[in-house]
């Protein structure tokens, strides 16, 4: 899941990210309206997580204007502003969560997994690809009935394999989903993490699925299934 966080108090969005990026998500961040909006603007992201007091535009305008512009990644409003007619503003708008400051990591963590469960649908619990199984509410995966563990960023390059099983996905994909904006594309950092993704899910299996296409990117052999 790639995160954009849209906020100016410096110490809070260094704690924000350190702990994101723990929990396995990939963040970038702004710390103005206009910032965030050019960001949004030109990435990809799962989820924007948004302050209403930024220099230059209220939160209010910044999510007015991604409506506006047709970007309808899901927003969750972090604010200080706790009465509840900027809440019924902000959800009026369009936010899917509105968490009032100060609030504990472990709080932000969870409402994101709700949010991520919402968009994947009740349907999307469980993923199968042959015989690899990857739950999403619980975040396990397991091949054969044999758990599996995988680091965040793993897990990240597994769910969108999963996601598109059966196509090629190419490594500039690869990284504009699961790594930040600033990310060094030249580096060797994505075929490392796939190397030691295929020697978790394919080593000791009679059938590999992880395909390397050579000049072109990734492939997880066969197709996505879904249990509901």
């Amino acid at each position: 899941m790639k995160i954009l966080l849209i906020d100016d108090e410096e110490k809070l969005v260094l704690h924000l990210q350190k702990g994101l990026r723990q929990a396995g998500y990939s963040v970038d961040t702004a710390s103005s309206a206009a910032a965030g909006l050019e960001q949004a603007a030109v990435g990809d992201y799962d989820l924007i997580l948004l302050d209403l007091m930024l220099p230059g535009a209220s939160g209010f305008d910044v999510l007015r204007t991604l409506r506006e512009f047709g970007i309808d990644a899901p927003v969750m409003i972090l604010s200080a502003l706790n009465q509840s007619q900027h809440v019924v503003r902000g959800l009026d708008l369009g936010a899917v969560d509105y968490l009032r400051k100060p609030f504990e990591l472990d709080e932000l963590l969870a409402r994101i997994r709700t949010v991520q469960r919402g968009q994947a649908g009740s349907r999307l619990a469980i993923w199968r690809v042959s015989d690899l199984t990857m739950d999403l509410a619980t975040r396990q995966v397991s091949r054969a009935g044999q758990p599996i563990a995988l680091t965040p960023r793993e897990y990240q390059l597994l769910e969108q394999l999963m996601r598109q099983a059966g196509r090629v996905i190419a490594k500039a994909q690869l990284t504009e989903k699961v790594w930040e904006s600033d990310f060094d594309r030249g580096s060797n950092v994505v075929e490392v993490h796939i190397h030691q993704l295929r020697k978790k899910i394919d080593r000791g299996f009679p059938a590999t699925l992880l395909e390397t296409v050579v000049g072109v990117g990734y492939r997880l052999r066969g197709s996505l299934e879904v249990d509901s």
